[in-house]
Parts: C-alpha cells; sequence; structure tokens
C-alpha cells in the first residue's frame, strides 16, 4: 500500500510532538510513524520518574537532619521500598498518559505504528504495515537509547539502565553504578539515600559534566557522602556467583545489580540514512545545521535526542522539534538562535552549568569569581555546602558562563542562563534586588567579586564591592 502526505514526522517523543505541533498550524496532511511504546522518554523513564524517585529519597534522607531541630523519632522511620517504586511508577503512569493525552489527540490513522527505513528522501517505507509513505517532508526524532558496553551485556537482567530500573517491583541491597554523569549521579544518591549500598564508578575524574576543578571537587565531595566514588579509572566486571564483582583501580566491590549511565546513542539504526544520497561520518551520521535542522540540502530535518552529540535534555529536544517542524511547512530554511545552554543534575546539591563551561573558556582569560553556600538561609536550612563559579568577559563584563554544586541551584542556574541568552554583564545583575535572607544572596556576594575582576569601570560606586 501507498500513501501520498505533505509531511512524515519519525518518532512521537518529545521533538517528534513538538515538530508535529507546529506541522498542525499548517496543514493536516502529515503521517507521525512510531515504533516501541509511546510517550516520551522524559515521561516514561527519563526525567519525570527519576524525579519522583529522587524526591522520595530525599524526603527519607531528611530524617537525619530532625534530631538537630529537636525533633525526634527520626531514627524509626523506614522504608518501605516496593511501595516507593510503586509510587514512582503511578506517578510515571500519570505523566505517560498527560502526554497521550496532549500531543497526540485527534490523530485517528496519521498515527502508524511501527519503523520507518528511507527508500529515497522522499520515500519511506513501514515493513511492519507493508506500507509506503511518500512525504514531500521529512523530519526525523527518533530519540535516543542507553549505552550498554558488549562486555556488560552477557550478565542479562542483572544489568539496568533507566529503561528497566524503574519497572523493578523490588531492589537487592547492593547496586553498582557505572557512569556519574547527571543521570548516574542523580540516580546513585537517591538508591544510596533509600537504603541500599550504592558504588560509583567513572573513567573520568569529571562527575555530572562539571568541567570547573573547583566546583567538580566540590560536587565530588559532597556526593561521596552517600556513596563512595571511584574516579578516573575504567571498571571490569566479572561473574561472581549470583552475584558480581566490579573493580577499579585496586577497588573491588561485590553487588547484585548494575544501573549502566554511561551515555545514550542516537535511534538511527535501521533508517537507512545511507539511502538519502549525501555523504555520512564516519559513524554513519549526516550533516546537520544547527540552526535550520536541515540534513544538508535535503527536504530532511533532524530534530532532538537523535543528533548525535547533542545533549539529551527535554527543553533542548523541544526546540529542536519546533524548528523542525516549522521549517518542514515554510521554505526556505529559517535559522532559529539557539538557546544558551543549561544543565541541571538533581543530586544534592544540584549541579549545573549555564552557559560556557569552564573547559570551553579556560583559555580566553575570562574574569572568575567564587562563593561558597555559607550565608544565613543555607545555615537556616542546614544546608551549608556547596559552591558557585562565575566567569565573565573581562573587559566589559559580560557574563560568560556559571558552574556550580549549589542547594536551590536548579533557580540560580535559570536566572544565570537567561542573563546569558540576554547578554546582560554583572553590573547589570547587581543592578537587581536581592532579599534577605535567601540563597540567592550567594550570587550576590560572587557577583561583586567578579565585578571587581572585570576593567571597565561600574556604572556607579555602589556596585561591584561588599557593602554596597
Amino acid at each position: 500500500m501507498e500513501r501520498r502526505v505533505d509531511v512524515a514526522v519519525i518518532g512521537a517523543g518529545t521533538a517528534g510532538l513538538h515538530a508535529l505541533s507546529e506541522i498542525r498550524k499548517q496543514t493536516d496532511s502529515f503521517v507521525l510513524i512510531n515504533g516501541g511504546p509511546l510517550g516520551t522518554t522524559c515521561a516514561r523513564v527519563g526525567c519525570m520518574p527519576s524525579k519522583v524517585m529522587i524526591q522520595v529519597a530525599d524526603d527519607y534522607h531528611r530524617r537525619h537532619a530532625l534530631a538537630p531541630e529537636g525533633i525526634r523519632g527520626g531514627d524509626a522511620l523506614r522504608i518501605d521500598l516496593p511501595a516507593a517504586l510503586a509510587h514512582v511508577r503511578g506517578l510515571r503512569d500519570r505523566f505517560v498518559d498527560g502526554v497521550l493525552k496532549g500531543g497526540m489527540r485527534d490523530l485517528g490513522d496519521r498515527l502508524v505504528d511501527g519503523y520507518a527505513e528511507f527508500l529515497d528522501p522522499d520515500r519511506l517505507h513501514v515493513p511492519e504495515r507493508d506500507l509506503i509513505i511518500r512525504a514531500d517532508v521529512v523530519v526525523i526524532a527518533t530519540g535516543s537509547q542507553p549505552v550498554v558496553p558488549a562486555p556488560w551485556r552477557r550478565f542479562g537482567d542483572k544489568v539496568l539502565t533507566t529503561d528497566t530500573l524503574f519497572e523493578q517491583r523490588d531492589l537487592p541491597p547492593r547496586i553498582a553504578v557505572l557512569g556519574l554523569g547527571a543521570i548516574g549521579s542523580e540516580l546513585g544518591q537517591a538508591l544510596a539515600r533509600m537504603g541500599l549500598t550504592v558504588t560509583g564508578f567513572d573513567m573520568q575524574q569529571e562527575i555530572a559534566g562539571l568541567t570547573d576543578p573547583e566546583v567538580n571537587a566540590a560536587a565530588v565531595q559532597a556526593i561521596g557522602r552517600d556513596f563512595p566514588l571511584h574516579l578516573g579509572t575504567a571498571a571490569e566486571v566479572a561473574a561472581d556467583g549470583d552475584a558480581l564483582t566490579v573493580s577499579a583501580d585496586g577497588a573491588a566491590v561485590t553487588v547484585d545489580r548494575l544501573l549502566v549511565a554511561v551515555g545514550r546513542r542516537p535511534n538511527l539504526d535501521g533508517l537507512h540514512l545511507d539511502r538519502l544520497g549525501i555523504a555520512l561520518d564516519e559513524q554513519g551520521f549526516p550533516p546537520v545545521d544547527m540552526e535550520t535542522m536541515q540534513i544538508a540540502d535535503l527536504p530532511v530535518f533532524l530534530a532532538g535526542d537523535a543528533l548525535p552529540g547533542h545533549p539529551a535534555i527535554l527543553h533542548e529536544a523541544a526546540h529542536d522539534g519546533r524548528v523542525a517542524g516549522y521549517n518542514a511547512v515554510h521554505r526556505p530554511a529559517t535559522g532559529f538562535r539557539r538557546r544558551a545552554p543549561l544543565t541541571i543534575a538533581f543530586t544534592d546539591p544540584q549541579l549545573c552549568s549555564a552557559g560556557a563551561t569552564w573547559a570551553a573558556i579556560k583559555d580566553q582569560n575570562p574574569a572568575v569569581a567564587s562563593a561558597r553556600f555559607t550565608g544565613g538561609r543555607a545555615a537556616v536550612m542546614l544546608r551549608e555546602e556547596g559552591l558557585i563559579r562565575l566567569y565573565a568577559e573581562r573587559d566589559n563584563g559580560r557574563l560568560l558562563g556559571a558552574a556550580m554544586a549549589a542547594p536551590g541551584g536548579e533557580h540560580l542556574a535559570h536566572v544565570l542562563a537567561w542573563c546569558i541568552q540576554e547578554s546582560r554583564t554583572v553590573f547589570d545583575l547587581l543592578e537587581q534586588p536581592f532579599y534577605h535572607p535567601v540563597l540567592e544572596e550567594t550570587l550576590q556576594d560572587v557577583l561583586r567579586d567578579l565585578a571587581s575582576e572585570v576593567t571597565a569601570p561600574a556604572p556607579s560606586p555602589l556596585l561591584g564591592f561588599a557593602g554596597a
């Protein structure tokens, strides 16, 4: 059977649904092709179930802070792990249902269940439906999947990823987390706070993508209080009866399960991108214009986690999808400005970066300042920990980037990303109100120090020094 449409979208995740929201403004002649379970990666196996688990873990962990406040009985609290995991799944299912009722309404036969492959740039084949689709434009939004290195696959169901963790009805007492990016750091700490014995491993010295060595050191110290971290050496895994032994740099632990969080790879296998008639790179990936999301000069767009090397972050996927969807129904393709980079690991303290990373700008001699969270509000919250570092252009004070291990870092990082997006200077930020007592006062402290590193004069004598 053959079908003709204006636009075909491959993938019903965040990028695909946001692309579809733009396409539907201009045409009803489209299909949405999706293989596998419906519901976005974020809602099903990513941001949302992980945040539920983190909330449960942090609530339970809070019992340790009760006694200093004169609240008795905290030591008697216990966690029902199967009930906690059921709670995670219950909220997860609600979030998935919201996706299905929202972005996928009224699709009817325009939703095609199956996996698409290219025959050429304007023809797709869906083998499961014995269907050929001719489309003027194609949007690829096939998402990504967890990477499990081949040597570890032989351990079968002892290997967990985010695709399987939240489906567990219970968890054994000992887990090794392999990979301490944002996901591994978050879930490792959460599982440790839920009472499991957790050990973390990563080949890099940095966790959660932090390239600033001072912030990374603060992060490692803080997260290391909840579970031991073995950094800078590859982990080796061996069977040990019904258990597994994980070793690195002379340390070895026996565990019941592995949580593998070493990264994600684009779901581009099986699309036959080689049939697009363009040169692919050595990994088989096509060239993509990151402002238009267009592949070369073809009527084909690529968006979201399917982009090689692109951060698997919802707001990035949503932006990509909207750009791809807009350009799918408006020709010629329009370039849209990228958003300021923003990453948040929902650990405690939260590990965040906004704008340029230290690795990207350290050779540019930026103005740099740092501050620790030792103010009154942090003391009240029993959260006197963490570090924030800001980077600015030395000659004019334009804010370039920030990194932090901070209580409430998600909010500070947003404010800083917005300011970086708008090319604000350290002086602009110091003109804003800072309430007392709030965690943002630490931001005010570091901004004052940063202003003193800028060669341009402050626009007001009351800016840029302690006492303003």
